[in-house]
């Protein structure tokens, strides 16, 4: 007996409704979880009833495939941005700047002295050259910069020079102010111990001519 063939439209009957949903259902995720091992494919399914009930199926996790999907939605928005002519100029872009930073990664290494070997006589050469002109510009800088420091040092030598000749003058000029002060200290003191001599000296010398000379009356 032929199978009739079911029409696809809404089902009217709430229970029959109910009833297909549930088998329909079970077959989709029977037939997903048979894809995905079949095939080794990831899969997910979300399915709301009628009533708003969740049903879910996933070979993975769910949350993964999710973000998947939307970074792949980002990408495809992103190339639907831009025109297929600025895409190829832009892959066309890339390929000449990786195959410079090749030929540039290569240069580098022969001038360390690395993959020499499959290098020609005339490529040895011009190597030479970019190496003894490097050495050239290396030895021209390293002097200036030796001579920019030798004149750094000598500004910092005439500043002490000039810091030193400033503190001989001014150690100088303070001598110079003491020394009077300490004479006059000198003879202060000179008198008054001659003045307390006199006070207490003997008989004998109350006519000498020390008194004399120092304006002092003698004692009687």
């Amino acid at each position: 007996m032929v199978r009739q063939r079911i029409q696809i439209k809404r089902i009217d009957n709430l229970t029959a409704r109910q009833v297909t949903f549930s088998k329909r259902r079970r077959g989709l995720f029977k037939k997903a979880q048979e894809l995905s091992t079949l095939c080794d494919a990831e899969i997910a399914l979300i399915v709301f009833s009628a009533t708003g009930k969740l049903f879910e199926y996933c070979s993975s996790s769910m949350m993964q495939v999710i973000e998947r999907h939307r970074l792949c939605s980002e990408d495809i928005g992103r190339q639907d941005k831009h025109p297929p002519h600025l895409t190829q100029r832009e892959n066309h872009t890339h390929a000449m700047l990786a195959e410079e930073i090749k030929e540039k990664t290569a240069e580098l290494r022969h001038l360390k002295g690395e993959e020499l070997v499959g290098l020609s006589m005339e490529d040895l050469v011009k190597l030479e050259k970019l190496v003894e002109a490097g050495l050239s510009r290396i030895a021209k800088t390293k002097g200036d910069k030796f001579m920019k420091e030798i004149g750094i040092l000598k500004k910092k030598e005439a500043l002490l020079k000039e810091e030193n000749a400033k503190l001989r003058q001014k150690v100088a000029g303070t001598s110079e102010d003491e020394t009077p002060l300490l004479e006059q200290g000198i003879s202060s003191e000179s008198v008054t111990r001659l003045s307390d001599q006199a006070g207490s000296c003997p008989q004998d010398l109350n006519n000498s001519d020390t008194f004399l000379q120092l304006g002092l009356p003698c004692p009687n």
